[in-house]
């Protein structure tokens, strides 16, 4: 895990990797070379994870033509690297580094689809005078884009253009309008900074400097397909015994390291798989290493999820790490976290998140295991069911409707009426939908996001700007539904939160869940073993039978990363919340609806309706608008 840096005919600057130090306090790297459009520049910081030697450090160079600067872990390195050497090539590292630029040199762009990981790499030949850049299948690794005219740079982190010729720090309007009323980013190319672009999940780009020219579109294209949903009709035991096997196998090689691996612990299904499977991995190899574990937990009871936690913490003999988040350091950390996140994040659960990492690096771990990406291919959100209600009234299945309603009634804690409303947004014609999200923000929000800045946005739906954005038809059912969960809608703004806030504490967060032969195989079940009646991830827990306790295997409850908001915010945080809401306003007057954001506002802080992530949203705009100085 590191962080890498290219730029071609803007002039030459260390600074622009040194600003990602954290990145990689291991080492750096530093080349710049001579160019047919000027100079070309690849910087790096390394997190040395796998050969700590000098030997596999960056910018890395084959036959003196290529060169590498790369931010990832390829699990099946070794086994690239013994395919690699029976065709002759011979290594002077043990690094991934060198195999992944091995494995580009022999098989070209047809080397990606032979790699088990998560990469942002580029590669500069210095002969053909070429660029070749990517990203892994679904976006774990960060890869930014700043292009004007003068120059083209590639970048880990956007901070890194802010010194550059023409950066500009200036407002994405619509992106802005998507974060602040719905709680989504990352969904398109696009970023909250205006100007600054990124390469989305299963993109590269190539250009030639003989015939491409600075000033020229970007020739990004994708190389991993959109997958498609309901390719596999198998039963529910098939599918089980399936999951299990894959998932047990990514974990075996997400163990790979040369340094201390723990992971991350919230009681959920997930991220307690992720331990049980490790567990049994490390044991089955003969391993005496136990697993360390590191959680956040709360005096809140509605929050707190160490019951669960204790239960795995039992099953596997695991030691566990503990953290409690304190409701001060949530707006006393939010000024560093924001310049760590580059961009406004959704809700205080980011913090908890963060303070997970910091028990981590206190541990002494240098990478973590996570269970990010299971919810958007299982459909594992509890926002999923009127995606499926809708199904089974479009195939007439009443009967098992109702049976699923009262269970999700009874087991979620989700009324009628509240399932027909969801129910309904989905099935009216879509000329009405626009019309209806107008109403439900001018009556239920006080109209507070209709300042004059936002109001063209006003009725846009941030998911439908997301499934287009991917080429995708409308969502007909879980399966077309979790096709855009996990390529845009979702779960690359929680790999973005995820990615800087490891990183932050100089730690390499692994998904398991990501590992593209699991995901490709969850797809493809389509709507089938996901949600059944009530069930969340039905095919998970049949996966995880005699392997995770009873108790967490049953759950049905969904708390994932969560902080007491309602409590902190009506309580001890109240002045800070008032403060920041209005620090917001005096940032950007005129692009919210002042009097409606306070009315909306005071509806929640004094205990009119629940408080929901919106507060934290505006608050958070506001404090990444003075971090990073962005104006209108």
């Amino acid at each position: 895990m590191c962080g890498i840096w290219f730029s071609l005919g803007f002039a030459p600057d260390p600074a622009n990797i040194d600003v990602v130090a954290h990145r990689g306090p291991d080492g750096s790297g530093w080349k710049v070379f001579s160019s047919v459009a000027g100079p070309v520049a690849l910087g790096h910081r390394r997190l040395s994870i796998i050969d700590l030697s000098d030997a596999a450090q960056q910018p890395m160079a084959y036959a003196e033509r290529y060169w590498i600067v790369y931010n990832g872990e390829i699990y099946n390195y070794i086994e690239l690297r013994e395919e690699l050497e029976a065709g002759g090539h011979r290594f002077r590292t043990q690094s991934d580094t060198e195999v992944l630029l091995a494995a580009l040199v022999r098989w070209g762009e047809a080397a990606l689809g032979r790699l088990v990981g998560m990469f942002a790499f580029v590669v500069w030949d210095a002969a053909a005078q070429t660029i070749f850049a990517a990203r892994d299948s679904f976006g774990i690794k960060p890869l930014y884009v700043f292009a004007t005219p003068q120059g083209v740079a590639l970048a880990s982190e956007i901070k890194q253009f802010t010194g550059l010729s023409g950066f500009s720090a200036r407002l994405n309007i619509a992106r802005t309008y998507d974060f602040l009323s719905a709680g989504i980013m990352e969904h398109t190319d696009g970023t909250l900074f205006e100007g600054v672009r990124q390469l989305r999940g299963g993109e590269c780009v190539r250009f030639d400097l003989q015939h491409w020219q600075l000033g020229e579109d970007l020739p990004i294209r994708r190389w991993y397909r959109i997958l498609e949903p309901g390719t596999l009709d198998i039963g529910e035991r098939e599918a089980g015994q399936c999951l299990r096997a894959l998932l047990a196998d990514s974990v075996r090689i997400h163990l790979r390291s040369d340094v201390p691996v723990g992971t991350c612990l919230s009681g959920g299904l997930d991220s307690s798989s992720i331990v049980c499977l490790m567990a049994r991995e490390l044991d089955a190899a003969g391993q005496r290493a136990k697993v360390n574990s590191v959680s956040a937990c709360y005096d809140e009871q509605s929050v707190d999820e160490r019951r669960f936690m204790e239960a795995v913490v039992e099953r596997t003999r695991c030691i566990p790490h503990w953290c409690y988040p304190r409701f001060e350091d949530a707006f006393a950390l939010a000024e560093r976290i924001t310049w760590h996140q580059d961009e406004p994040y959704g809700s205080t659960s980011i913090f908890a998140q963060w303070c997970v990492f910091e028990e981590a690096r206190r541990a002494g771990l240098k990478v973590m295991l996570d269970g990010q990406g299971a919810d958007e291919q299982l459909a594992g959100y509890h926002s999923c069911f009127p995606h499926y209600f809708a199904d089974l009234i479009r195939r007439r299945q009443f009967a098992t409707l109702l049976h699923a309603a009262l269970e999700c009634r009874a087991w979620h804690g989700v009324s009628l009426a509240e399932q027909i409303r969801s129910l309904l947004v989905l099935l009216a014609p879509a000329r009405w939908v626009r019309w209806l999200r107008r109403e439900r923000l001018a009556v239920a929000h006080h109209d507070w996001l209709a300042g004059d800045g936002l109001r063209p946005y006003l009725g846009s739906s941030a998911f439908e700007i997301a499934r287009e954005s991917i080429g995708r038809p409308a969502v007909r059912g879980i399966g077309d539904l979790c096709v855009v969960l996990t390529h845009s809608a979702n779960l690359a703004m929680l790999l973005h939160w995820e990615d800087r806030n490891s990183m932050a504490h100089s730690i390499e967060a692994r998904v398991p869940f990501l590992d593209h032969r699991v995901v490709e195989f969850a797809i493809g079940l389509g709507d089938r073993h996901k949600i059944v009646g009530g069930d969340t991830k039905r095919v998970l827990r049949r996966a995880m039978s005699g392997i995770l306790p009873e108790k967490i295997r049953q759950r049905r409850d969904k708390l994932g990363f969560t902080t007491p908001e309602e409590t902190w915010f009506r309580g001890p945080l109240r002045e800070a919340v008032l403060g920041g809401i209005e620090q917001t306003l005096e940032r950007y007057p005129g692009l919210l609806n002042p009097r409606g954001v306070r009315a909306h506002m005071a509806d929640m802080i004094e205990g009119r309706r629940p408080v929901d992530f919106s507060i934290w949203r505006i608050i958070s705009l506001g404090i990444w608008g003075r971090v990073f100085a962005v104006s209108v």
